[in-house]
């Protein structure tokens, strides 16, 4: 049986480790609306998601400092480019110092630049998309990501879907913690009845809270481990 505590709880005590409410409000991520996410042009949304591909195991400075010269070599991620290149090109592309060269993940821009199309086609964009999922099940989101498209399981669509501005809780190590410890959820972490389980945990301290799942998330992760700078004492 569950033992997550009520949100404000988790609040409270976020506070006091992070100095208050104001230190800690400036820790979390600005929200984004969803018409907001929708008027977003899809190659910016093909190329978060091949940051968050190239970041996966490796460190995320490099990707950063390399990333002018992804956007060079792979045309700012215009879709109808990547879906034209040969594996050819591909190859050549993957061997570009400019870049972090490595072939494997190279390969998934085409590949999630189709899934982008196919999904563009059929919903108008796939900002549009992506827009109009329901945070309530955003786990759904997750797992059509990694169903379609190319290395966007575990923590990396949901890491992509952050970075566009898109309503999601993460799976840190530290929410990991938390929701283990409180029996949030008992079995593999990323088995369906574990993610489900999850989820449902999330929508109620949503509905506790007012709060975005972006936020609770933060909120939760702040709250427990070992990251006490600004503590009070």
């Amino acid at each position: 049986m569950s033992t997550a505590e009520p949100f404000e709880r988790i609040y409270q005590r976020a506070c006091e480790r992070k100095g208050g409410a104001r230190a800690l409000a400036a820790l979390l991520t600005p929200t984004v609306s969803d018409e907001q996410i929708a008027r977003l042009p899809d190659n910016l949304l093909l190329g978060e998601l091949t940051k968050k591909v190239f970041q996966s195991g490796f460190v995320w400075r490099v990707v950063r400092q390399k990333w002018p010269g992804f956007c060079e070599v792979f045309f700012d991620f215009d879709i109808e480019k990547m879906l034209l290149m040969s594996d050819e090109m591909l190859e050549a592309k993957a061997r570009d110092e400019r870049i972090i060269r490595n072939a494997a993940k190279v390969f998934t821009i085409r590949h999630n630049a189709m899934m982008i199309d196919d999904i563009a086609r059929a919903h108008g964009s796939f900002a549009r998309f992506i827009a109009q999922w329901p945070a309530s099940d955003i786990i759904g989101l997750w797992a059509y990501l990694k169903q379609h498209g190319a290395r966007l399981g575990g923590n990396t669509g949901p890491y992509a879907l952050r970075a566009i501005g898109k309503d999601t809780f993460i799976l840190s190590s530290d929410v990991e913690a938390y929701l283990r410890a409180t029996k949030v959820f008992d079995g593999g972490l990323n088995s369906k009845r574990s993610l489900g389980q999850i989820q449902q945990q999330f929508n109620l301290w949503q509905h506790q809270s007012g709060r975005s799942l972006t936020h609770i998330s933060q909120i939760i992760a702040l709250s427990v481990g070992e990251n006490v700078v600004g503590m009070q004492r």
